[in-house]
């Protein structure tokens, strides 16, 4: 019996051991005078017998670590995964207001914190992440990501622990591990294979610019009218392979309907671009600026476009508006609307068509592509002639065949 055990041990001139707090207590009193646990094989001490509470509050706080066979360590002799992801994203946050960071790419990193955090607890040492961590964190990952996304979202968390290395946040560089890789290009080329491709056909074009289609059982055709806007912003979407962003932040300042052109950096990269404009597109942009309502913002005077509630168009946000608009465009002319099709395919359709003008330089020029070749190093600019070929070519594989 305990007493008898006590009694024997005071006899033999041991202090004897205290019984257990309550009978949950995890710990047990060990002869060295404190409170131990057996973990993994190996003996922990925690505290000594007189301070019972604080051997469990010790405890709790490492026993996830020892438990993973991980070295602990105390939460003051280090920066926390919270920090390290706070202080990353007060930092991309100057970079926002500077301009040299987008808000939408804050968003996207502020996920990407919240992946850490959510995996890691806000509490774990940023010192204590190591490769079976990260490789736990791909998995849990590759359950609900395609390959593209699961690349994009590793690199980022990849970039919230560089920035702990780079400003001395930890006390050795982060270690990654051999699984913490983005996928393959095979990987994504197999995914991609599987979805299809990325296009609209002509006829689809087509429809989406007049707003006319035949759904299956219908006596007549349905008219779907988009409204001046987004009509305007799909013509400049396949006749200069605009993106989202770059129809909604097109300044007036760009655009010269007069003569036809557009000259406008790409918001994303700020590499120069310029279009020559079908006369269908030049309308579209007239006759969506006289509907134009009064923007609710000073701040977006300067913008072509502008929602019919006189807001912008483009939204630093995973939910644009136009994004919204278009999908439902689709979804009315029972247009593909799988994932990952969407305003921006407009993009992949023009660059497609237009690859076949064989004027390779100048789709380059017109998509605000820079090509790491030694040529486009020396070459200052490219004709308008050629840029009028290349969006030439395009409207005639738009409008020049009613079976395309």
């Amino acid at each position: 019996m305990p007493e008898e055990h006590d009694t024997a041990s005071a006899r033999a001139g041991k202090s004897p051991k205290p019984n257990k707090p309550y009978p949950e207590f995890p710990l047990f009193p060990h002869a060295t005078k404190r409170w131990a646990k057996k973990i993994r094989g190996q003996l922990h001490y925690f505290g000594p017998w007189a301070d019972p509470d604080g051997a469990l509050k010790k405890y709790l706080a490492e026993k996830d670590a020892l438990h993973a066979g991980r070295k602990p360590r105390e939460v003051s002799a280090g920066v926390t995964v919270k920090d390290v992801c706070n202080q990353f994203l007060n930092t991309k946050k100057a970079a926002v207001e500077s301009g040299e960071l987008t808000q939408r790419s804050w968003e996207d990193y502020k996920s990407a914190c919240e992946v850490v955090i959510a995996h890691f607890g806000k509490s774990r040492l940023a010192d204590d992440v190591g490769p079976d961590d990260f490789a736990a964190v791909r998995a849990t990952l590759a359950k609900r990501l395609g390959p593209v996304s699961l690349g994009n979202t590793i690199q980022r968390v990849r970039s919230v622990f560089k920035f702990a290395t780079d400003n001395g946040l930890v006390t050795r560089p982060v270690l990654y591990g051999q699984s913490f890789k983005r996928p393959t290009r095979k990987t994504i080329r197999v995914e991609r294979a599987k979805r299809g491709p990325k296009l609209f056909s002509a006829a689809e074009v087509r429809a989406m610019i007049d707003g006319a289609t035949v759904r299956v059982g219908d006596a007549e055709p349905e008219l779907v009218r988009p409204g001046r806007a987004v009509r305007a912003m799909v013509l400049l979407g396949i006749n200069c392979g605009f993106g989202n962003a770059d129809c909604g932040r097109l300044p007036r300042a760009a655009v010269d309907l007069d003569r036809g052109v557009i000259d406008y950096p790409r918001p994303k990269t700020g590499i120069p671009r310029r279009c020559v404009l079908w006369p269908e597109t030049v309308a579209a942009i007239r006759e969506a600026g006289a509907a134009r309502p009064e923007p609710t913002d000073p701040a977006d005077a300067d913008l072509v476009f502008v929602t019919k509630y006189g807001r912008p168009w483009a939204k630093d946000t995973a939910d644009p508006t136009l994004a919204k608009e278009f999908k439902k465009l689709l979804r009315a002319l029972r247009i593909d609307t799988r994932k990952g099709v969407g305003f921006y395919t407009l993009r992949h359709t023009f660059r497609t068509a237009a690859d076949e003008s064989k004027d390779q330089p100048a789709v380059d020029y017109v998509m605000g592509h820079e090509v790491a070749h030694m040529s486009s190093h020396y070459r200052e600019t490219i004709s308008d002639e050629r840029l009028r070929a290349v969006a030439d070519h395009v409207r005639n594989w738009v409008f020049g065949g009613a079976g395309a």
